[in-house]
């Protein structure tokens, strides 16, 4: 099969700009999440947990009106 047929059944590549991608994000709203831990021989040094919601003002006071 070659690589041309191989690619019919993928979606067709779009170029989006970055600040289009921002929008969106922004508009409906982005929740990061991670943890990381240190050890050595199984002893837990340290634990970082990160917790992040990006989203924009209006998104925020659109939420609250729904009592959210």
């Amino acid at each position: 099969m070659t690589p041309a047929v191989r690619r019919e059944g993928v979606l067709p590549d779009r170029q989006v700009a970055l600040v289009d991608l921002l929008d969106r994000l922004l508009a409906g709203g982005v929740v990061i999440a991670g943890d990381i831990v240190l050890s050595i021989a199984d002893i837990d040094l340290v634990r970082i947990s990160l917790r992040a919601l990006v989203c924009s003002v209006a998104t925020l006071e659109d939420g609250d009106e729904d009592g959210r």
